[in-house]
């Protein structure tokens, strides 16, 4: 056994995989990256164990099906194995740093395991808002009750009469809420809900440079693509681009839109997707600034370093917006993987990788002699010899799921879909509608055309034989006391929060 290496992981929240250089895109959003790709295993096929964050992250942490603890559980059950856990028990120090998303903070126990947890708590990211969703509705302002509010809920009430006439008032009132309703807007940075990627990674810097000869395990969760789109400034600058802090809320609250179909939304696509695409450049930027830390402080070259990202965006490529968990489309499951390992030749991998393999991967490629055990497998040795492997990649949600704060809702609790993912053939499966989709990738890359039912049965059989292996394996080796500490964890959480609530009013 060699010297335990350290380990990086940095996740990216919306991270598409076709957004970034070394996995094909033309827009310079990864140059640092690109150039790391060159040392990198690269992975054309990796694929989330879920989407959005709170199906997919326990999955990356814990090395476990999203929905292996039951679907009204979520994040990681007090006392459940983790990457950190297990690297802290084999005498790692451990820190995480994320940038606000309520999805990973103590509340879903993503704490565990961590000498250091900085999770950058917001109002909203307590739960006032969920962030997985951009919180305002239209654009639209609010008003105090006087004559101006009462003869718009009028108009509005009277228009609803008439689709064309709800039309016209919904157009009028829109840009009224946008061009004379609300201030000018100083900045992108005042507008933007997370806190920007050069923020958490000053943190991170400063944490390793103090961490001395002992191996460690650093998480970063990164913000700065998500919705709503505000870049840095100087993030658009290294792209070429100039978008103004008005037009850039003005762009964000028309994409927010739900008046509109898509072939209206598809009027500001392009310009949605250069912020978006300036989020991402930030985070290369600053990806480059922590490893040269790394290498300031000589821990570069004895260090497993590895990027992902939590799930990925849709702009109007199946007609959606965002990232609900309506459908599992290869613009949300697929996402981009480099893992770079000291002195270890890179070498082709093109089976599909689920992120449910990441943890242990990572910790068999750092040599770390973890004590704790993880349910997933590691796939180190084959990515070492460059060998293939047959098993597809498996992702399952809750379809439609955007606020799993409500544990009790119909959005936590509704049926599964799952998608098994091969090099070739995906299959969607919604359980509830007892429905499934076959498409071939090579042949229709962007998934327009289903292949007819009835036909590749051979095909549907063998990726329905995944799907069942895969329900009935989580299902018979659930964990009964994990389920039973998350679900005790959450109803005190519930009672806190309500006795405050009470306190709060007077009873």
């Amino acid at each position: 056994m060699g010297r335990q290496k350290s380990i990086v992981l940095v996740t990216v929240d919306c991270l598409r995989a076709d957004h970034t250089g070394f996995g094909g895109y033309r827009r310079p959003t990864t140059p640092f990256l690109d150039s790391l790709a060159g040392e990198s295993f690269v992975f054309p096929a990796a694929i989330v164990a879920g989407t959005p964050t709170y199906y997919s992250l326990p999955a990356i942490h814990a090395a476990r099906a999203p929905l292996a603890l039951g679907r009204d559980v979520l994040g990681i059950a007090p006392g459940e194995p983790t990457l950190a856990s297990a690297l802290k028990q084999a005498g790692y120090a451990t820190a995480a740093y994320s940038a606000g998303n309520p999805y990973i903070s103590p509340r879903f126990g993503y704490q565990q395991g961590f000498d250091v947890f900085r999770d950058f708590p917001t109002a909203e990211a307590n739960g006032a808002v969920p962030h997985d969703q951009p919180s305002a509705r239209n654009g639209q302002v609010s008003y105090e009750t006087n004559w101006r509010s009462r003869l718009n809920w009028r108009l509005q009430k009277v228009t609803r009469q008439s689709k064309f006439a709800a039309h016209i008032y919904d157009e009028f009132y829109f840009q009224y809420c946008q061009r004379w309703a609300v201030p000018p807007a100083e900045s992108l940075d005042q507008q933007r809900r997370f806190p920007a990627a050069d923020t958490i990674v000053d943190f991170a810097r400063s944490w390793v440079a103090s961490v001395g000869e002992q191996p460690f395990f650093l998480w970063l969760h990164l913000m700065d693509p998500h919705a709503p789109y505000f870049p840095k400034q100087e993030a658009l600058e290294l792209m070429g681009k100039k978008v103004p802090a008005n037009r850039a809320r003005y762009l964000n609250s028309y994409w927010l839109r739900q008046d509109l179909d898509a072939s209206r939304l598809a009027r500001c696509r392009d310009e949605i997707i250069t912020l978006y695409d300036a989020g991402i450049r930030w985070v290369d930027v600053q990806v480059c600034r922590l490893v040269d830390t790394l290498r300031t402080v000589n821990l570069w070259e004895n260090c497993v370093f590895a990027l992902t990202a939590d799930h990925g965006e849709e702009f109007l490529d199946h007609g959606r917006r965002y990232h609900v968990p309506a459908d599992l489309m290869e613009e949300l499951i697929r996402v981009p993987l480099l893992l770079r390992v000291p002195g270890v030749e890179k070498r082709p991998t093109e089976s599909p990788f689920s992120l449910a393999d990441l943890a242990p991967t990572l910790a068999d490629a750092a040599q770390a002699q973890t004590a704790a055990m993880l349910p997933a497998r590691s796939r180190w040795g084959e990515i070492q010899r460059g060998s293939k492997w047959d098993e597809p990649a498996l992702v399952e949600s809750t379809a439609g799921c955007t606020n799993p704060f409500q544990r009790h809702s119909s959005n936590r609790l509704r049926s599964r879909i799952m998608a098994v993912r091969e090099v070739r053939y995906k299959l969607v499966v919604e359980l509830n509608l007892a429905a499934e989709r076959l498409y071939d990738l090579e042949a229709d890359p962007r998934e327009l055309r289903p292949i007819p039912v009835n036909t590749d049965k051979s095909v549907r059989r063998r990726l329905l034989q995944h799907a069942h292996t895969h329900i009935e394996r989580w299902r018979t080796e659930r964990d009964r006391e994990l389920v039973l500490r998350a679900r005790l964890a959450e109803l005190r959480l519930e009672w806190a929060n309500s006795m405050h609530t009470s306190e709060t009013i007077g009873f």
